[in-house]
């Protein structure tokens, strides 16, 4: 009996070792939802390249997408802060117990009264007006927004100006989340706007603001622009609302299932954006023959398109689709139009540099 107990699901059983050695061997790098997991969690700077790290967000990914039978011990770190939210607020309850032991000890020189107790999280308190909260804010209202540019039922003139706000919404909201993420420029010269840029330029935040700023600046009103920045604001408000409001009784009457289903489809929502993005560049293309045609700005949205092919965040996505137009367009390409094959071999030099 106690050799299966062992076997069964003990945290240091040959099951479990099983688990974590499969967990260890798994391809996080090939896997699109790590790249977006990994941009979400919540690491100072100085404890994010540690291996350590690094290693205990693998075997909790692994056990959220992959095994939930995975157990994931807590993670000690020696001599640095614990990256955890939870910990540092273990850490600060050890000190006011400490300060409330000092104090009691010490009643016989002074009637001090006791410290407050420490405040709790935002699970207590979901709508503090903090950063979270005013990017939370900018989001929902994009996420209406958007939707209300979609509908087909909504006359010409007033969609196209709800697509146009809903792109104004995403430049404040990308903007805000950069600024507060990675701060501004050291210095107003070039070699420190050039080290800011390098550090912000394949992240999610700035491929937002430049696709929103390519397409709010542009005299075409093309409803599909709305598509992607739908997605997107979808995507976060979900994240949000699980993440502070859990414990309300309307969330889990009445958004619980909807916010659970945008997170286990996260994958279908990026592909729905990378296609509708991709059919963006096509269709400037196309404007091109038309009197708004705008070739600088065409050329820079296919700059955009380009590190979206070539981002940590979204080069699966874009490939995968590249990948089945690819599939789709070159046999007719190779056997209706073979002198295409030149110009799109120097296409695909420059998209591949």
């Amino acid at each position: 009996m106690g050799g299966g107990d062992a076997s069964s699901g003990g945290g240091d059983g040959p099951e479990q070792e099983r688990r974590r050695a499969a967990a260890a061997a798994y391809n996080y790098e090939g896997d699109a939802r790590w790249a977006v997991y990994w941009s979400n969690v919540l690491v100072p700077p100085h404890l994010a390249s540690r291996p350590v790290v690094v290693d205990h967000y693998k075997r909790k990914f692994y056990q959220r997408y992959i095994d939930r039978e995975l157990v994931v011990e807590p993670m000690t770190l020696t001599g640095s802060t614990p990256p955890s939210r939870p910990e540092v607020r273990s850490s600060s309850s050890s000190s006011s117990e400490n300060v409330r032991a000092r104090s009691s000890g010490s009643s016989s020189r002074s009637a001090a009264p006791p410290p407050p107790p420490p405040q709790t999280d935002s699970a207590t308190n979901p709508l503090r007006f903090d950063a979270r909260t005013i990017h939370f804010s900018i989001n929902a209202w994009v996420l209406v927004v958007a939707g209300l540019g979609m509908l087909p039922i909504l006359p010409k003139h007033l969609a196209d100006r709800a697509c146009k706000l809903s792109l104004l919404g995403t430049i404040f909201s990308s903007a805000y989340s950069l600024y507060s993420t990675y701060g501004k420029p050291r210095a107003w010269n070039m070699p420190a706007v050039q080290g800011w840029l390098q550090s912000v330029l394949g992240t999610k935040d700035f491929i937002h603001l430049m696709f929103s700023l390519m397409l709010f600046t542009s005299q075409l009103h093309l409803k599909i622009a709305a598509l992607p920045v739908f997605c997107w604001a979808l995507d976060h408000v979900a994240r949000f609302l699980r993440r502070n409001f859990a414990r309300s009784s309307f969330y889990r009457r009445y958004l619980e299932e909807p916010c659970l289903w945008v997170e286990t489809n996260n994958t279908t929502l990026s592909l729905l954006s990378s296609n509708a993005e991709i059919a963006l560049g096509f269709l400037l293309i196309i404007s091109l023959f038309s009197w708004r045609r705008s070739i600088i700005q065409t050329f820079m949205y296919w700059h955009v398109l380009k590190l979206m092919y070539h981002a940590p965040v979204t080069t699966s996505y874009h490939q995968s689709v590249w990948a089945k137009i690819g599939r789709i367009v070159n046999p007719y390409i190779h056997r209706y139009a073979p002198f295409l094959n030149t110009p799109i071999s120097a296409a695909q030099r420059w998209w591949l540099r």
